[in-house]
């Protein structure tokens, strides 16, 4: 029989279904509708309709369950004191505009003093909430149970369903920012040859330092999925996830910064050599070669360090060790002539050892050796962190583990 294929959209579909931000948007649909739910059972009759359980399951069911140990205490503890708050003004004064300003002054006030930190103004928002509503103090009590009960499921919903991992994600947006300074490098090695006008070169150096924004968002992904591997019983070697991926894109930022520096270079070539060639034939020819094979190392950089290893890591890893080997022996080519070239620009020799040299930096913030190093290092570093700060902890882990010094084997 001829295979059944499954249309387009219903592949999209299911695709989209087991991405990190749908299965999240579940999960907060998920524990609030069960903390209504709970709070409905829980609650005596009669009363209004408990909203401020699934409020705060929604502000508790943080994206990763390290945010959630870490703020969900704060959020209950804003939430609460505010109700607190409307609930103790209602009861004296109502609901007016002066009782309504004085209430959220008041609100923001006590929030800094119990100090829940960023969630000061939920303080307000929590009272201004429950001050509609709550003309009773018995009112204002249920709300504020109606919170615990909100707290407990969003607490309890990521126990038991442990939020998404969000590094895949992070390692796209670092897979495409490698890609957007390969395309870079392919640039400007297309369009070094002949004359290059000035405008050209300008337009490069500010599409360089657009990198910065880029990898600022690179970075936000990547906290993100940072904090989505700590605590996370889905994950295992979170923090060798963590450390793979954070010191690559630290190695892509300096690659970025040296991008923006080389393209500052050629800017200034342009300058000085308006209205003819900015490399002779061969130099060009040999810098288009160079920045083509560079572009292949700086991709199969960022793909290196955002694949599994139990996958093609050893591949990545070879596509760029060759592309690494063939861009310093481009290089060195390339040196050459330009040296025995240097009499005919004899003033222009600062800025041809400034380019050779940022190309070497890059080259060598790319290499294998130099990146396995690194990471070793800061592995080390991170352990004796641990180490340091939880000791107890560490030795209670290890015993979990049934970690045990190994033997001494009986001496012949």
């Amino acid at each position: 029989m001829p295979a059944v294929s499954t249309p387009a959209p219903v592949i999209k579909l299911v695709q989209r279904t087991t991405e990190p931000a749908a299965v999240q948007t579940l999960r907060s649909t998920a524990a609030a509708v069960i903390a209504f739910a709970v709070a409905q059972l829980v609650l005596p009759a009669p009363h209004p309709a408990p909203l401020t359980a699934p409020l705060t399951a929604l502000l508790v069911v943080q994206v990763t369950l390290y945010a959630t140990l870490t703020t969900g205490i704060r959020r209950v503890n804003a939430v609460v004191v505010g109700v607190l708050i409307a609930g103790g003004f209602s009861a004296l004064v109502g609901l007016n505009w002066w009782s309504l300003g004085l209430t959220i002054f008041t609100s923001l006030l006590i929030g800094r003093v119990v100090r829940v930190n960023e969630f000061v103004p939920e303080v307000a928002i929590s009272a201004m909430l429950v001050l509609g509503v709550s003309q009773v103090a018995d009112t204002a009590w249920e709300r504020v149970l109606e919170t615990l009960i909100g707290a407990g499921v969003g607490l309890l919903f990521n126990l038991l369903f442990a939020p998404p991992v969000w590094v895949e994600s992070a390692g796209a947006s670092i897979g495409g920012l490698g890609e957007r300074m390969g395309t870079m490098f392919r640039a400007l090695g297309d369009e070094i040859g002949g004359t290059h006008p000035v405008r050209e070169a300008a337009a490069r150096l500010h599409e360089a330092r657009r990198l910065d924004h880029d990898i600022v968002e690179v970075d936000a992904s990547l906290r993100q999925a940072e904090e989505s591997t700590m605590l996370n019983p889905r994950v295992r070697q979170g923090m060798l996830h963590r450390v793979v991926l954070r010191t690559g894109l630290d190695t892509l930022e300096i690659c970025a910064v040296v991008l923006r520096v080389l393209t500052r270079s050629l800017t200034d070539l342009a300058k000085a050599r308006t209205g003819e060639a900015l490399f002779p034939d061969d130099v060009a020819r040999g810098l288009r070669e160079l920045f083509r094979n560079m572009s292949e190392a700086i991709e199969g950089f960022a793909v290196m360090i955002t694949t599994p290893m139990a996958e093609s890591g050893e591949e990545a890893e070879e596509r760029l060790a060759d592309a690494l080997a063939r861009s310093r022996e481009t290089r060195d080519r390339v040196a050459d002539l330009l040296l025995a070239g240097v009499q005919e620009h004899p003033r222009q020799w600062q800025l041809h050892g400034a380019l050779l040299a940022e190309i070497d930096r890059i080259l060598d913030e790319l290499d294998i050796d130099k990146r396995t190093e690194r990471l070793a290092e800061e592995l080390d570093r991170r352990s004796a962190e641990v180490h340091e700060r939880h000791p107890r902890l560490r030795a209670m882990s290890r015993r979990l583990r049934g970690a045990t010094p190994a033997r001494r084997r009986p001496e012949e």
